[in-house]
């Protein structure tokens, strides 16, 4: 048998035993709890890690039956490097995490301002019998601009990467 001939048998036995053997595994993968909302009208899926406030941390916790972390410094993160989360505190019954409509956020994933640090914003209906769902921040912008609901910012930074939006997922 010839060199060369050698040389295309181990060669062709090489990526045969490569061909056959197992995959090899990339990393732990991890099941967390995803919370839905809204985004620029679409629903959207994203998971609570993190939060400034202790009480918050410990509210999404008992919520998602999953830890969030309370992080102090997360309150330090400069205003230009933060996107918003609208609560809503009371108006019509859903899955937000005071029970009532699910979280508005705007700057989702692909635009500009995407970032998973989220000011907390307190929307509040005045008159509640008036609550509709609101879908996007463009519709609770317009909304505090008529005086139908109010806005707080009360200083809490939570971490809320997103896990599925239109267009994407992780």
């Amino acid at each position: 048998m010839n060199r060369k001939t050698l040389l295309v048998m181990i060669t062709v036995l090489v990526l045969l035993l490569v061909s056959c053997a197992p995959k090899q595994q990339m990393g732990t993968t991890a099941s967390m709890p995803a919370g839905g909302a809204y985004a620029e009208g679409r629903e959207i899926y994203f998971m609570h890690t993190e939060a400034s406030d202790a009480d918050v941390a410990q509210l999404l916790t008992e919520m998602m039956d999953s830890p969030v972390l309370h992080v102090p410094s997360l309150a330090e993160v400069p205003d230009s490097a933060l996107a918003n989360v609208y609560v809503f505190t009371n108006g019509i019954a859903g899955m937000g995490p005071l029970g009532y409509a699910e979280d508005v956020f705007d700057n989702p994933p692909g635009t500009p301002g995407y970032t998973p640090l989220r000011r907390l914003v307190l929307v509040t209906w005045p008159d509640p019998t008036t609550s509709r769902q609101l879908k996007s921040a463009a519709d609770v912008l317009a909304a505090a601009a008529t005086g139908a609901v109010t806005l707080e910012t009360p200083g809490v930074v939570i971490n809320m990467p997103f896990v599925v939006w239109d267009g994407g997922k992780r």
